[in-house]
């Protein structure tokens, strides 16, 4: 089948203005507060809480920034191990490493992609003195956070939940953002919704989002004078981005609900294909965020009876010739150069689960933008790798 190359890039996903934004900002420019302090943030902090359903909220210059005030109020000391999720953005692990903690890295499960309560419990066998677990959600779908949560309490751990890519995604009705001790949300630029660049720390422990706020302005003392007793960052939102924040928090359902339509109808195009989509339990609904594919085994190792060898990069490299932007799976921790020789725990030592979604997956444009003809068009193209033999 002959594709026509699309004259207009489609984006694995990028920022939705819908001009609420606009006037959010164009406040804070008339008001002339335009630095860390004004009412988009004050805004934006009450609007988040409210919907997430959370005590306490400090908006901050990146989700990496939330995660990484989440480590220091965590206590993390130097040569501390830490329980990571494996399959993952770096920036989960990162802040970690910046309080010169060791990530310890857990396997994830078939179920969500995220990470194995089993291989956790087991990971507090080998090593029962952690007493901080780091947990992600992967592409909007919430991790067994509750049975997470549950064995964190059992041994005595802090929970420290990335829900970088999960804002609006529920559990059990429960948001993500809400299981954790502390917790972190992303406004960076491809994100559910977006502030160009930015993030948020929640907590329902008052006295820890006032400190982590403390520290986000440089630990300045309350005198007349500047008086530093404590190390401190540049870590405060600003009042502009809040505003693009305040503006877009008005259109994350509707977000939502696009990013579903687009899952689904990857799911109902694709459905006849020897792939199947990221998935999620009957207890949760994500956000969608990113629409992912895996390959069955058979049609990757190129064991099929019935169709030749597909690898996700033939996909990739076929739809970035026609002006559409997928993306791999994240590369799991334990493989990466920086953390070669960290420690790995799976829940069954003969299989790498990590490993092998990221070798037979995809991430598939998964931009609210994109109209359905144009991922009918893409949905084609994904079939057309498929040859029978």
């Amino acid at each position: 089948m002959e594709f026509k190359k699309f004259d207009q890039k489609i984006w694995l996903s990028s920022p939705t203005m819908h001009g609420d934004e606009e006037k959010y900002v164009k406040e804070a420019f008339d008001t002339n507060w335009v630095s860390t302090i004004g009412a988009n943030l004050n805004q934006f902090e009450k609007g988040m809480r409210e919907y997430i359903g959370i005590g306490h909220s400090v908006a901050l210059s990146a989700g990496t920034a939330a995660l990484h005030l989440a480590v220091k109020l965590a206590g993390v000391k130097p040569g501390e191990k830490v329980f990571c999720s494996d399959m993952t953005f770096a920036a989960t692990v990162n802040p970690v490493v910046y309080e010169k903690g060791e990530p310890v890295f857990i396997d994830c499960e078939r179920d969500t992609w995220n990470m194995d309560p089993v291989a956790l419990e087991k990971a507090f066998e080998k090593y029962p003195e952690v007493r901080v677990v780091v947990v992600a959600n992967l592409y909007g779908t919430p991790a067994k956070l509750d049975q997470i949560q549950e064995i964190c309490e059992r041994h005595g751990a802090i929970l420290i939940e990335d829900a970088a890519e999960s804002l609006g995604a529920t559990l059990n009705g429960r948001q993500t953002g809400t299981f954790g001790q502390y917790n972190a949300i992303s406004f960076n630029g491809n994100k559910i919704i977006t502030t160009s660049g930015g993030g948020m720390l929640l907590s329902d422990d008052q006295a820890a989002i006032d400190k982590a706020r403390f520290w986000s302005t440089q630990a300045r003392e309350n005198y007349p004078w500047y008086q530093h007793e404590d190390i401190g960052y540049n870590y405060r939102m600003s009042n502009i981005l809040a505003g693009i924040g305040r503006g877009q928090l008005l259109h994350l359902d509707e977000h939502i609900a696009q990013k579903t339509a687009i899952y689904h109808r990857y799911k109902e195009g694709l459905k006849d294909l020897p792939i199947t989509m990221n998935p999620y339990m009957d207890n949760m609904q994500p956000n969608h965020w990113l629409s992912c594919l895996l390959i069955d085994e058979d049609i990757f190792n190129g064991t099929s009876q019935k169709y030749k060898q597909v690898k996700p990069m033939m996909i990739q490299e076929l739809l970035m010739s026609y002006n559409v932007e997928p993306r791999p799976i994240w590369k799991p921790m334990h493989m990466q150069p920086i953390f070669l020789r960290n420690k790995y725990v799976k829940a069954d030592d003969c299989i790498d689960v990590g490993a092998d979604i990221f070798a037979r997956g995809l991430c598939l444009p998964s931009d609210n933008k994109m109209t359905e003809q144009q991922q009918d068009i893409i949905i084609e193209m994904i079939k057309s790798c498929f040859e029978e033999k």
